[in-house]
């Protein structure tokens, strides 16, 4: 996909959006929160194009194949999205399970 238009802080693709206000700046789709990493793992977990529209019904053909296609164009991008969800769900254990030792009766 090629970039269609750039205005300040706002970035829009074919089908995908990239705006500091939504989702931290990730790369959605357009008009949703729905964001393309969520996409790439659906199909990462064996799902086909037409069964992430069973996922995410308001979804089209279309906004999915632009989602993968944004994937395979920016790969470093939505890896680095992944590796941040993992780093921040790894802090937040380690966070939860430390409270939880302070709360629990000795």
């Amino acid at each position: 996909m090629s970039l269609v238009m750039a205005t300040a802080g706002k970035t829009v693709y074919s089908h995908v959006t990239k705006d500091p206000e939504v989702c931290g700046g990730k790369a959605c789709i357009d008009g949703t929160r729905i964001r393309v990493m969520d996409i790439v793992s659906l199909k990462r977990q064996g799902y086909a194009p037409e069964k992430v529209i069973e996922a995410y019904p308001s979804l089209n053909l279309a906004q999915i194949y632009a989602a993968l296609s944004y994937y395979y164009e920016h790969p470093e991008e939505v890896e680095a999205s992944f590796a941040e969800d993992r780093t921040w769900e790894i802090e937040h254990d380690r966070a939860k399970a430390e409270y939880l030792s302070r709360k629990a009766p000795r």
